[in-house]
Parts: C-alpha cells; structure tokens; sequence
C-alpha cells in the first residue's frame, strides 16, 4: 500500500469514526444511534486494517475481521434486539439534547486535540496525527454515557466509549499483541450481554429503564 492511500483511507476512516459519534451525540432516536454503531464499527475494522497494512503488521488483519464482526455486527444486533425486547426501538431518549450536545461535541473535540499534542512528537506519522480522533471519541463516549437515560442509550455510549481506546492505541503505537485485544474484545462482549440481560430483566419487573422513572419509582 502506497504511502498517499494509507494516509488518505486513515483520514477517511478516522472521521467517519468522529462524524457518527457526534451524530449519535446529536440523535434522540435510540435506534438510530444503534444503527451508527454499524458504521462506526466498520470504519475501526478499516483503520486497524488500513494500519495492519501499511506497517506490515499481519496479525492486525485477523483483529480487523474480529473487530468487525463483532462491533459491527453482533453488538449493535444485540442493542437492537435490546431496544425491541424493552420497547424503546421507537422511542426517543429524553436525555438527549441536540443543540447543547453539538456544542459539548465542539468543545470535547478540542480538548481532545489540545491534550493529545504530547502524543502526537514533533514528527508524527499519519497515524498519530489521527490520535485526537480515537481521545475525542473516548470522551464523547463519556458524555452519552452520562447524560442518557434510557440503558440502551447508555450502552451506546459505553460501546462508542471502547471504540475510541481501541482506536487511540492503534494511531499510538499500531495495537497491542493479538491475544490481549482480542481477550478485551470479549471483555467487553461479556459485559454488553450481562448488561442487555440486566435490562430486560429491569423492564420486566419495573416497566422501563428511563433514569427519572427508575427514580420516582425508588421514591
């Protein structure tokens, strides 16, 4: 692969990772922002694979397949089958705020660039001049997870929160050993299945997942 292409598919693949993460910011539809883990989840299989073959680093290509098997596929399946089981495929999340949260996304992305310059160096390779994408990611992340109320939602964020570490320590350093990302790939499998069956047992015995209900519920 020639230097340009690299260089251009990294670019490419990088902000489609930032562009579905502020869209799924900017989302109230819960199933929506399911559906962007699809994309988000195809274009982190690109990048690891893009870099795999850039730096001749063969193994990568095998966490390509698996990442986008999984993020890709059978997570944001599971979320949506998830979302049907508890009734809120249709719903709309309360806690999202569009025009606030484009604003949050504005400013959490140029933070992640101002305090990513330390890993970046003087002379930084393509793929380190990416790194603010996968620490924006990470924060925006952070941000869903803490202002949604529906536990779907909030699985979102925690999923786009792993998509952004993954792909930070690709841009830093081309990945860790095969057998260490793949055993966090089903660490965080596990607790994405835990979570999903912790959620329908929830709505079963109370309704619903909303933050607030749960809350007057308790009162």
């Amino acid at each position: 692969m020639s230097h340009d292409l690299a260089a251009q598919l990294i670019a490419l693949t990088t902000g489609l990772l930032l562009l579905t993460a502020v869209q799924q910011l900017w989302l109230r539809s819960v199933l929506g922002s399911v559906a962007l883990l699809v994309v988000q989840g195809a274009a982190l299989a690109g990048l690891v694979a893009t870099i795999a073959v850039a730096e001749q680093e063969w193994e990568a290509l095998a966490m390509a397949v698996v990442i986008l098997a999984l993020k890709a596929g059978f997570l944001p399946w599971a979320l949506a089958r998830t979302a049907t089981l508890t009734r809120v495929h249709d719903g709309l999340d309360p806690g999202a705020r569009p025009a606030s949260g484009l604003l949050l996304a504005v400013l959490l992305t140029t933070v992640a660039y101002v305090v990513s310059q330390p890993l970046i160096g003087p002379n930084p390779t393509d793929a380190a001049r990416a790194v603010p994408v996968g620490i924006a990611l990470v924060l925006l992340g952070f941000l869903i997870l803490l202002t949604r109320h529906i536990a779907v939602s909030q699985l979102v964020g925690f999923l786009v929160l792993d998509n952004g570490i993954a792909a930070t320590g690709f841009l830093v350093s081309g990945g860790l050993p095969l057998t260490t990302e793949i055993g966090v790939l089903f660490d965080v499998l596990l607790v994405v299945l835990i979570l999903r069956v912790l959620t329908v047992r929830m709505v079963r015995l109370t309704g619903g997942t909303s933050l607030p209900e749960l809350r007057e519920l308790r009162d």
